[in-house]
């Protein structure tokens, strides 16, 4: 069943999938007032504790928030706008939901990522790169930093919005179970 907050998300989140793949940006105009108006939404329509009332959604936008600044930490390269959307969608589906999707977010965009990468260089140039750089990695019993041009091809733009649709539609509408 699609509710006013499932919707409006919907539409924040395909708003964010459009600026992040025109301009490879998600704009604070779209996830500030979208956590604002998930926390309102769940307050009013749950009250504090019920269902995804307001203390699930503050969960939530922790919980989502918080692991995708942990990432930021480790993957510098990651927009803050990225942040900003997962802490959006955590405040929307609360804690469990939320989670949910920030975890098919990642799939996804990994997902999407990797079909990337191998269009790019092809599935048997990058498996042939892989085994080889493993083997010499075994043989000289340490890890051999990647060459240059093999750091080239790795700098792929990720899209995380894109991939948050995707989850949002996944979650709300319960097709994990088609999965």
């Amino acid at each position: 069943m699609l509710t006013f907050s499932t919707a409006l998300l919907l539409i924040l989140t395909l708003i964010a999938a459009v600026t992040d793949c025109a301009f490879h940006k998600i704009y604070n105009w779209t996830t500030y007032p979208g956590i604002l108006a998930a926390l309102a939404l769940n307050s009013f329509e749950n009250g504090w504790e019920g269902g995804a009332g307001l203390l699930e959604s503050l969960k939530g936008l922790a919980l989502c928030g918080g692991l995708m600044l942990v990432a930021l930490v480790f993957f510098p390269d990651m927009g803050g706008g990225d942040v900003k959307l997962m802490a959006m969608l955590g405040a929307f589906l609360g804690f469990e939901k939320g989670l949910e999707a920030l975890l098919w977010t990642c799939v996804l965009g990994a997902a999407a990522g990797l079909a990337m990468l191998i269009w790019r260089v092809g599935l048997f140039r990058l498996v042939a790169a892989v085994v080889r750089h493993l083997l010499l990695s075994l043989r000289l019993v340490s890890w051999v930093p990647l060459s240059e041009e093999e750091r080239k091809q790795l700098q792929t733009r990720l899209y995380l919005a894109p991939a948050a649709v995707i989850a949002v539609v996944i979650v709300c509408f319960d097709l994990q179970r088609f999965l």
